[in-house]
């Protein structure tokens, strides 16, 4: 075999029956999560039967899924990508376009299928009942989230503060206390200045709550854990679709807050809204700009 797999897969779509077809489709876009799936999860992708990834694999030469899966595998650590998990050097503008978007919907798709609705309940069930929340973060990604969180915890009329610094995060740890929750957004989890901040809050008697991957070093200090999965980026340690999996948690989240929070809630959202409605930072156009233009004139 003198070409790749990877070449092999897409010369060969145009022959293959349309069930095939699909499975390479999704193998094509997303060869890294590929290899680390199982035959149930390729089959549920593609919208086949299991037995269809194993015809599949067989159409190529090889005589199980595992062989293919490490030939695959193989073929990566040498192809591979570092613009992208799913895009290769030589792909058009169309696809590096629908590379990126499927891969996208991919991961929130996934996201859909193992979020613990019943957890994220549980943290807007505690956040609507805190005194205070802080939210911490370090690095560029977190930090923007953290900024997000605080900015819909505001708007819902909760006490709240986004806290970037490390000494600032002790600070705020040493003053929660038990009514007080310290969310905790990194997706790496590991960064030792937010770990101590955790771990002091929650000697405090605060709750903490991570929103990072499962498994992290942050994850075993929280009390509650959103753990949120993504493949791995091929250029960022937080790339796009962790960003996109933490807002859409975020989302989930300020809307049951909301929720539990009351109808005077919601109706202070609709007069703020209508609020910067009237000073036109939610307008197209700013009718006090026109007022103040014609009394100029």
């Amino acid at each position: 075999m003198n070409s790749s797999l990877l070449q092999r897969l897409r010369e060969s779509m145009a022959a293959l029956p349309a069930a095939q077809r699909s499975v390479v489709q999704v193998v094509l876009d997303e060869p890294r999560a590929a290899v680390a799936a199982t035959v149930e999860q390729l089959a549920q992708q593609a919208g086949v039967s299991m037995p269809t990834i194993v015809r599949t694999c067989r159409a190529f030469g090889f005589d199980s899924v595992r062989e293919f899966m490490l030939a695959l595998a193989q073929d990566l650590a040498v192809t591979g990508s570092y613009l992208h998990r799913s895009v290769l050097a030589e792909d058009s503008a169309s696809d590096v376009t629908s590379k990126i978007i499927h891969a996208a919907v991919s991961s929130l798709t996934e996201l859909g299928r193992r979020i613990d609705v019943d957890l994220l309940d549980r943290v807007a069930t505690r956040l609507a009942a805190a005194k205070r929340i802080d939210c911490y973060s370090v690095g560029a990604a977190s930090t923007f989230m953290a900024s997000e969180l605080q900015s819909r915890l505001f708007r819902l009329g909760c006490t709240s503060n986004a806290i970037f610094d490390a000494h600032q995060q002790l600070v705020s740890a040493s003053t929660l206390g038990p009514e007080g929750v310290a969310f905790v957004i990194s997706h790496v989890g590991r960064m030792p200045y937010t770990l101590e901040a955790a771990r002091f809050a929650r000697s405090q008697g605060a709750t903490v709550i991570a929103l990072t991957q499962p498994d992290t070093q942050l994850a075993e200090i929280a009390d509650l854990v959103i753990g949120v999965s993504v493949p791995q980026d091929a250029v960022m340690r937080v790339g796009t679709e962790a960003y996109l999996a933490h807002l859409v948690v975020i989302e989930i989240l300020m809307v049951r807050l909301a929720q539990k929070l009351g109808p005077s809630v919601t109706r202070g959202l609709q007069q703020f809204k209508q609020l910067l409605h009237k000073h036109g930072f939610d307008s197209a156009e700013y009718s006090g700009a026109t007022e103040a233009t014609d009394e100029e004139t």
